[in-house]
């Protein structure tokens, strides 16, 4: 019997790129925590101060409202954007031009840039010449997003979802794709019900999907700023002040390098555990079923 060689040499081929990603992700880290175990007075002048800036930065009660306002918006978002796209994608058109279409349609938002998004909205939410702001007002409301915290919050987080939820659409859209007609052909034989179709056949194959959906909407609006900072600036007061906002506010307007750098880790490792948990909780509800 021949035995088979294994030839592991194209590993080399990757390693420069496995080298480049692991330097450009470990020096700035190294960096960073450096700098949250200092004082820096100047370029030239430092002093050890050890986890002082852990502390003082676990204790600051802005940083803490913006923590709660943060994980707020988040699971907002998670809340509208995860049916929503399920929705959109399970009403597409799934073969003919119109596919293409809606296709196209619906990738629009994703491909505008992060700060124009927030311009579109500064303008389209303004009651004297936006279109929404002005039907808003039309109505009988009161809307202002510059003077009103609630009005304020609720066009950033209206805003996130026409910006995002397409992409949740996108990858429910392909999950049903990949379901093969077996299934289907098999559930009108039995005269299955559009409900039981979606419980039983479509919501199970979306899983791998969905994990990926919620696990990059999650990091992407836990990290949201341009578009918020454009839109309102983080106004009014505090309202829409978001953690990369105050972390950003902290280290160039204030220039507190050293408690910027210790907040900055502690926002990295919240990041990583949040996702860590999601991941598991799903992979342990998969596992449970």
């Amino acid at each position: 019997m021949q035995r088979k060689v294994r030839d592991n040499k194209a590993w080399f081929l990757v390693l420069p790129v496995f080298i480049l990603v692991a330097f450009s992700a470990i020096v700035p880290i190294m960096t960073v925590v450096n700098y949250s175990v200092q004082d820096i007075f100047d370029q030239n002048t430092a002093y050890f101060v050890g986890a002082e800036w852990y502390r003082e930065m676990l204790r600051n009660p802005a940083l803490l409202d913006s923590l709660g306002r943060q994980f707020f918006f988040s699971f907002s978002v998670l809340a509208i954007e995860v049916p929503l796209g399920i929705l959109i994608a399970l009403v597409m058109p799934t073969k003919g031009r119109m596919a293409a279409v809606s296709l196209i349609l619906v990738a629009i938002p994703l491909l505008i840039p992060w700060n124009v998004v927030g311009t579109i909205w500064q303008i389209f939410s303004r009651s004297d010449i936006g279109l929404f702001g002005y039907a808003v007002n039309a109505l009988g409301i009161d809307y202002n997003y510059t003077s009103d915290p609630t009005a304020a919050w609720l066009t950033v987080l209206l805003m996130d979802v026409w910006h995002w939820t397409p992409l949740i659409a996108l990858l429910c859209y392909s999950g049903l794709r990949a379901i093969p007609e077996a299934f289907y052909q098999a559930a009108r034989i039995d005269r299955a019900s559009k409900w039981a179709i979606f419980r039983h056949i479509q919501l199970p194959r979306l899983k791998s999907v969905l994990v990926i959906g919620v696990l990059l909407r999650f990091m992407d609006s836990f990290m949201i700023y341009t578009e918020p900072f454009v839109l309102t600036g983080g106004g009014p007061g505090n309202s829409t002040t978001f953690l990369s906002q105050a972390l950003t506010q902290m280290a160039i307007g204030q220039f507190d390098i050293g408690p910027a750098a210790a907040f900055s880790l502690i926002y990295y490792l919240i990041v990583l555990l949040v996702c860590y948990v999601f991941f598991t909780a799903i992979n342990q509800l998969d596992k449970a079923k």
